[in-house]
């Protein structure tokens, strides 16, 4: 029997999502109905969902329930896959519940539920990247052992270094500008060796110069694991900063501003509890409203 939904559609610097509120967990969607959804010509349109459920309501939102978290956001790629965390996605997801009247971030920090445990939203004032919204990813994890990349179209394989934050990345670094806007991301590009769950991959030039008032700078594009290319990936921002960081050496920054095709966002590297975490910040848009009947 067909069954109408409502959503909203929100996006962070162009990497967009479909909204959907279920905050009793009632929804059961396929990975056929996800993909419809996100198809740009027979759905919506996005580069993934964010199901907004009540951390009870959801049989992996237990761990974020004992800790506190009212909401846990339960992000879909565009193919229908389910994935451990979206940067750009949980900074859209609290935008919404605050629009709603869910939450509140000038309380305090909002908790939310993710795959990849417990992220925290506050407000940023735009000291690196725009203003908007800044998530505390937690600590990351760089791996040393080396993936090569290959593109379709780009020669030779590319040497790539891994870095996990909440989910995988794999981070090239190209010469040039040029080079960066020649990329052919129509196509997945190959892993060797194939991380067991995928990577997103960020292809990135660094600024010159690289570090100007303290700050460093970037630019990437980047191809996202059961999505494609995406204009912006929040995550995959912080990856590629943490890598160049990582590449640079000691005396390398630990504020980022990081270009994308889909506007500018800002990553810093505090330190926490005596431990480094990584934030993101940057904007979130909620552009329209609507509902749709599924099939």
């Amino acid at each position: 029997m067909p069954q109408t939904i409502a959503f909203t559609k929100g996006h962070g610097t162009g990497n967009d999502f479909v909204i959907v509120p279920d905050p009793d967990g009632a929804l059961a969607l396929t990975d056929d109905q996800v993909a419809v959804l996100c198809d740009r010509r027979f759905g919506i349109g996005g580069d993934g969902i964010l199901r907004v459920v009540r951390s009870t309501a959801i049989a992996e939102g237990a761990q974020a329930a004992a800790s506190g978290a009212e909401w846990f956001m339960d992000y879909r790629n565009a193919d229908g896959s389910p994935a451990e965390m979206c940067g750009n996605g949980v900074r859209v997801f609290v935008r919404y519940l605050l629009d709603v009247g869910w939450a509140d971030v000038d309380a305090g920090p909002v908790a939310v539920g993710t795959r990849a445990g417990v992220k925290t939203v506050t407000r940023s004032d735009g000291s690196v990247g725009e203003r908007g919204y800044e998530v505390d990813l937690g600590p990351w994890r760089v791996d040393e052992s080396e993936v090569l990349v290959r593109t379709r179209g780009g020669g030779a394989p590319r040497p790539g270094v891994g870095i996990d934050v909440g989910n995988p990345h794999v981070v090239v670094a190209l010469p040039d500008e040029a080079e960066l806007a020649a990329l052919d991301l129509a196509a997945q590009p190959l892993l060797s060796p194939e991380p067991v769950h995928g990577a997103n991959v960020e292809f990135v030039v660094p600024s010159d110069p690289l570090v100007r008032d303290g700050v460093g700078s970037i630019r990437m594009r980047v191809f996202e694991r059961g999505v494609g290319e995406t204009l912006s990936c929040g995550t995959g921002v912080a990856a590629a900063a943490l890598a160049v960081r990582h590449w640079a050496g000691p005396a390398a920054p630990d504020r980022w501003v990081v270009d994308v095709p889909g506007g500018t966002l800002g990553v810093r590297m505090p330190e926490i509890d005596g431990e480094r975490h990584v934030l993101l910040s940057g904007p979130a848009t909620l552009v329209y409203s609507g509902e749709v009947t599924l099939a």
